[in-house]
């Protein structure tokens, strides 16, 4: 039988963990196309189809992308990609969970779309009836910036080392920058070549020094990559196309208070069943 310690521990390490998947989980954005497929049809069948290759996917491959042809391979097609965050391993499993969740959202916010996009802290996925798959777009879908920090000649200059590696061209499609206590990420969605990539990620950085200026923090989502800085977990977690900030961070402090609390429970259960286990073993002995 595990001891107190041992229990306690196993319940802390679930807990914790589950809040971990929880961060990777949170929304950031999503957006549907205004036109509407029939219930029924063929291209429903296709879209399902496709989100399902997503999720069958994401457990061998971190990024990847699908076609499923309609009649004679032109109307009913559908094009899709799905794209974990380069730092999100297969064998934890985090990836296949974030696309499954992000596939059963888009279902829900997308419902009858012919096509939508979502992006959670850990993932991003999109399909639609025409196709993008190769094709460079540095539309902005979401720019958000953090309260002014002033000017302070020490976090401009670790903003701009941090930024400044994310320019580097040789840093590959996923890249993390560090200098003191900020940290920035950018990535390019797999379809989109070296160059590509390089043209896109510099787009998304150049808004984002130019939008966020001295702020804490910034995010800089284009259609095809994105670039973000902030102080080690002190990044946004606003909602995107009009998230409120305050309320996301609310409903993170309610998941701490909830974990807090099961945490405790659980530990006054473990320290309870232990006293029951040796007053037992106490009436056995005596007999």
């Amino acid at each position: 039988m595990f001891s107190t310690k041992t229990l306690l521990f196993i319940t802390v390490l679930f807990l914790l963990g589950a809040f971990t998947f929880a961060a990777v989980d949170t929304f950031v954005y999503g957006g549907c196309s205004q036109t509407k497929y029939f219930p029924g049809s063929p291209y429903e069948s296709n879209v399902n189809s496709l989100l399902t290759s997503f999720v069958s996917s994401a457990s061998l491959y971190t990024y990847n992308n699908f076609t499923v042809n309609g009649i004679s391979g032109g109307d009913g097609s559908v094009y899709g990609l799905y794209q974990c965050r380069g730092d999100l391993s297969l064998g934890s499993g985090d990836c296949a969970r974030c696309v499954a969740r992000a596939v059963s959202r888009l279902g829900s916010l997308c419902s009858g779309a012919t096509g939508g996009a979502l992006q959670l802290e850990g993932c991003f996925v999109k399909y639609d009836n025409s196709t993008f798959l190769g094709v460079e777009d540095k539309t902005v879908v979401v720019r958000r910036c953090g309260s002014p920090v002033g000017y302070n000649s020490d976090e401009l200059t670790r903003r701009d080392s941090v930024v400044g590696y994310l320019t580097a061209s040789s840093g590959g499609s996923y890249r993390v920058g560090v200098s003191g206590e900020l940290q920035g990420v950018a990535q390019c969605t797999g379809d989109l070549s070296a160059s590509e990539c390089q043209d896109c990620l510099m787009e998304a950085i150049g808004r984002l020094k130019s939008d966020c200026g001295t702020a804490a923090w910034g995010d800089v989502y284009l259609a095809k990559c994105y670039a973000r800085y902030s102080g080690r977990g002190g990044h946004s977690r606003a909602n995107g196309y009009g998230g409120n900030r305050d309320n996301n961070d609310d409903e993170i402090q309610k998941t701490l208070a909830i974990i807090v609390g099961l945490i405790a429970g659980v530990t006054l259960l473990v320290v309870l069943l232990s006293f029951m286990s040796k007053s037992c073993e106490r009436v056995k002995g005596g007999k």
